[in-house]
């Protein structure tokens, strides 16, 4: 390790093989990001956390070892190779949440469900907005806006996994928290998506006033697209899935499916949508009758058909977003100011959603503790945030990307202890 230390030294700081980089560079690179995850993965697992926040808290121990005097992991966070991993990473990672979404349950969740789910999304927003407004009134409006989008976010799987360890899924107030959760994701991405577009066409030149009829352009866009891509890559993806399973050649379940999520992940982009939209949608629409005929594939089970490769991707997304994180930073008051209150602004947003909850007997607090969790959602929309540009600067510049990741991370770690004992305290 020591030694893969020292060549990413060298190499980002132009040294060896007389100028000849060629793929050792970024191969070290994998390398060192690849293990930091599983370290990360395996020492929060072992303490009863998520994996993600061991693989972002190992990538910023990365990012941060200069403090220490070792700066050979500098460029990281700025090369060009990793951040296609991860973009890939990303795509990846939504697919899967999209297979893992019965899209029957979605449209069955129920009006509790969908008013909680609307809650959890718009007084996030609002508050998101608010603080990012307080603490940078020099920025554009669409920055709060992005701010506020990233508060929205629910990470389904974490809550899961929580509700899963303490015997609790068959609940109904887990039925609502997860279906919720998963009508928060279809909302937080066409938020997303027009957010994206905003910044986008003000990046391309377009104005920065606030426009009502450019908004519900995009707004229309994304419902359409999610609306074709579902109803089309139902029949069109389904449909040559099952025709592979005839085929002689191996993996044509994996490799169907990843080019089933790569081509609907560009045409989002293409139409001008995050990719994730598009890998979201596709997963969305692949169900278990897909892959039955597949002599080496379990169909109870095909929501796990891309793991292998998504072990490899999804990772680096998640170290590299912690590489981004300057610890120098949280020297400053305001940026630790800033961090607390948008985690209370996320824990608040949250709470507001157990208002929606009409039913009586129902335990509306671990309803609303349940809708905490950013986790590796939160991150996509910080990350998408650090990368989007407007005249040349980021929307997220370093300072209000480490205070999302705070909030992601705050969030994350709180709500498995909090949900297990507003679950439990009665039993």
């Amino acid at each position: 390790m020591i030694a893969l230390l020292t060549l990413a030294s060298q190499q980002s700081h132009g040294e060896g093989d007389g100028g000849h980089a060629g793929i050792y560079p970024f191969l070290f690179a994998m390398t060192i990001v690849l293990l930091a995850a599983k370290i990360g993965g395996e020492v929060f697992e072992t303490l009863g956390q998520p994996a993600v926040l061991g693989e972002l808290v190992f990538g910023v121990v990365l990012g941060n070892l200069y403090l220490l005097g070792l700066t050979g992991l500098q460029g990281f966070q700025h090369d060009a190779s990793l951040a296609l991993v991860a973009e890939i990473g990303v795509i990846l990672l939504l697919f899967e949440v999209g297979l893992e979404t019965d899209l029957g349950e979605l449209v069955e969740v129920g009006m509790t469900a969908l008013v909680v789910a609307l809650l959890g999304v718009v007084v996030p927003v609002i508050l998101g907005y608010g603080v990012s407004l307080y603490f940078l009134p020099e920025v554009g409006w669409y920055v709060h806006l992005f701010a506020g989008a990233t508060l929205a976010a629910t990470s389904v799987g974490i809550t899961a996994r929580v509700l899963k360890d303490i015997n609790k899924m068959q609940t109904k107030e887990a039925r609502i928290i997860l279906g919720a959760a998963v009508v928060d994701d279809v909302l937080g991405l066409i938020i997303l998506a027009v957010a994206s577009g905003i910044i986008k066409s003000i990046s391309a030149g377009g104005s920065s006033a606030i426009e009502i009829g450019p908004i519900l352009i995009i707004i229309g866009k994304s419902v359409l697209f999610l609306a074709v891509a579902v109803f089309a890559g139902r029949y069109i993806g389904g449909t040559i899935l099952q025709l592979g399973a005839s085929a002689k050649v191996g993996g044509m379940a994996v490799v169907l499916s990843i080019c089933h999520c790569f081509a609907l992940a560009g045409l989002a982009e293409f139409v001008g949508l995050a990719p994730i939209v598009g890998a979201f949608a596709a997963g969305l629409v692949l169900r278990e009758e897909h892959f039955e005929g597949y002599e080496h594939v379990n169909p109870e089970k095909f929501e796990e058909i891309v793991s292998p490769v998504s072990m490899i991707f999804v990772p680096v997304f998640f170290v590299l977003m912690g590489l981004k994180v300057d610890l120098k930073l949280f020297t400053d008051v305001g940026v630790l100011s800033f961090a607390a209150v948008l985690s209370l602004a996320a824990i608040v947003g949250k709470q507001v959603c157990s208002l929606g909850v009409r039913e009586k007997g129902l335990n509306r607090l671990a309803i609303g503790v349940g809708m905490i969790p950013r986790g590796e959602v939160g991150l996509i929309f910080a990350g998408i945030g650090s990368t989007l540009m407007v005249a040349g600067e980021p929307v997220f510049d370093s300072a209000t990307f480490s205070s999302m990741v705070v909030m992601v991370m705050v969030t994350t770690l709180a709500t498995p202890p909090i949900l297990k004992y507003v679950f439990t305290k009665d039993d």
